[in-house]
């Protein structure tokens, strides 16, 4: 009796994917890497900003109102651009293509049949 599992034969018996290349470092990845990192940290830093400010603010410092509303965008900003740069090592990392990009070609337009009559085939 063979090994236990499956075994194939025939001519389709092999693996259908090629070996992988070996893995190496790529610096454009990392470098997006620690860009995502370091906006995700300035992130976390305005949040932490924006909060203390606020508390100022209501203590009744005037000027804290406009610091908190600058922490506040900034960390918006940050937040925003840390979510693009994900978005772009993902894609470098050879993550599923956009929506945008799996769209078929258009299909060929074909002409409308003409109106059918309701009922059966004596119908008239």
């Amino acid at each position: 009796m063979g090994p236990v599992g499956r075994t194939s034969r025939g001519k389709r018996a092999g693996s259908r994917k090629g070996a992988r290349p070996p893995r190496r470092f790529r610096p454009d990845i990392a470098l997006l890497a620690l860009a995502t990192t370091l906006a995700v940290v300035a992130w976390g830093y305005l949040v932490y900003a924006a909060v203390d400010f606020g508390s100022d603010a209501r203590g009744g410092e005037s000027r804290a109102w406009g610091f908190l509303a600058l922490a506040a965008v900034g960390a918006a900003a940050c937040l925003f651009v840390a979510l693009l740069l994900t978005a772009r090592v993902l894609r470098a990392l050879g993550a599923p293509p956009r929506p945008s990009d799996q769209t078929p070609a258009p299909a060929q337009v074909t002409p409308a049949a003409p109106p059918r009559h309701a009922g059966g085939h004596r119908a008239d």
